[in-house]
């Protein structure tokens, strides 16, 4: 994890010592999804998109073929061997989700996530985390269609039906089908950053950024009169005009809409509002400044369309957790040898005792965190 920064809230941070995952391990159960077995592997695989080559392992109670959900045998060439070893642990979802997994699943994924390894699961595969007991005490997700039934056979994890993902610190849950992906890039951008999250994304063309609080599915069609040909070249106009403040009205002008034809129009589009939109958008981007450039917090600010360094901050805090400037150094520390945009030179972060020092902000004095292992 970026310097074993933990989501949750300021002041979540862990010893700059704990690394990105490098090992991960898919659990497939029979009748595995094959769209989400295929999905994470393409992401993780050893062909996959992901760049820092990661030592990926799909696994089952026992090696060799196992039915898939479309009736293909899929062959499993590990056991459960190698989920002892994984860094990242994935549950993937499986036709036969109703039936809780054997006991030797549930207690190697137990112990997987004793030992400190991040658990993840999207659509069904969250009912295995379920049964395992690493959902007791959080929020969680999965498929829309069986979030109730999620809920009303563990009553002890608060089931968020209508979120793309959930992130708990080590233990993340994303919604059906396709959100794989969604958590996927999640994972990544957590893990590695917006700038390698962004790269992933282009090579699927996918999205880039999807927030974990958008709606999974969209209750309202998008109408066929022309408009989301228009909708579409807003928003590239505006990924391209961050710098603006974008109001919503300037949104709809360039739309040839009025204001709330276009909030409306624009929301059965995205799943989510055009305020919300920007605002994820802009922090995504203020990201990948923060990882791949020095430019001043106050030059990124303005860049992103924040009007001061304190707004920034603000925005940052309260989406992210942390300050942005600690998140840079928490990202240096994570990232040593990773290449930032020519001409600029990033100094390496001050350490005392394995944790981070911020120092002071040129334009502003950062609140300063003190680590702590969750």
């Amino acid at each position: 994890m970026i310097a074993g920064f933990v989501p949750g809230g300021a002041g979540s941070w862990q010893t700059a010592a704990v690394p990105p995952f490098r090992s991960v391990a898919a659990y497939a159960p029979p009748g595995v999804g094959l769209l989400a077995a295929g999905l994470v592997t393409e992401v993780f695989g050893p062909h996959g998109a992901a760049l820092p080559g990661f030592d990926f392992a799909l696994c089952a109670d026992r090696p060799g073929p196992l039915p898939t959900d479309c009736g293909l045998p899929l062959a499993v060439p590990h056991g459960l061997e190698r989920l002892a070893e994984a860094d990242l642990v994935l549950a993937l979802p499986g036709a036969e989700f109703r039936t809780p997994p054997p006991p030797a699943v549930l207690d190697a994924l137990r112990a997987a996530h004793g030992r400190g390894a991040v658990v993840a699961a999207h659509c069904v595969g969250s009912f295995t985390l379920a049964a395992a007991g690493l959902l007791d005490g959080r929020r969680a997700t999965t498929h829309w269609r069986f979030a109730a039934l999620l809920a009303e056979r563990h009553p002890q994890v608060t089931v968020e039906a209508e979120a793309l993902y959930v992130d708990e610190g080590t233990v993340v849950t994303g919604a059906g089908a396709a959100a794989g992906f969604d958590l996927c890039l999640h994972l990544l951008r957590r893990e590695y950053g917006a700038a390698l999250a962004n790269t992933v994304a282009r090579d699927m063309v996918l999205p880039s950024h999807r927030d974990g609080g958008q709606a999974q599915y969209l209750a309202v069609p998008v109408p066929e009169d022309g408009a989301d040909e228009r909708l579409a070249e807003v928003l590239a106009w505006a990924r391209a005009n961050l710098h603006q403040p974008l109001p919503v009205t300037e949104l709809a002008r360039q739309a040839m809409m009025s204001r709330r034809s276009f909030a409306r129009r624009f929301t059965a589009a995205t799943g989510t509002t055009p305020h919300a939109w920007l605002r994820s958008l802009r922090l995504s981007r203020a990201e990948e400044l923060l990882e791949t450039t020095d430019l001043p917090v106050e030059e990124i600010a303005r860049q992103v369309g924040y009007g001061s360094a304190a707004v920034l901050r603000e925005q940052f805090v309260r989406r992210r957790g942390v300050p942005p400037r600690s998140y840079r150094q928490a990202f240096a520390a994570a990232q040593p040898d990773r290449p930032h945009l020519p001409g600029t030179h990033r100094p390496p972060p001050d350490r005392h005792h394995g944790h981070l020092e911020p120092a002071p902000d040129p334009v502003l004095e950062e609140d300063r965190y003190v680590p702590s292992r969750n």
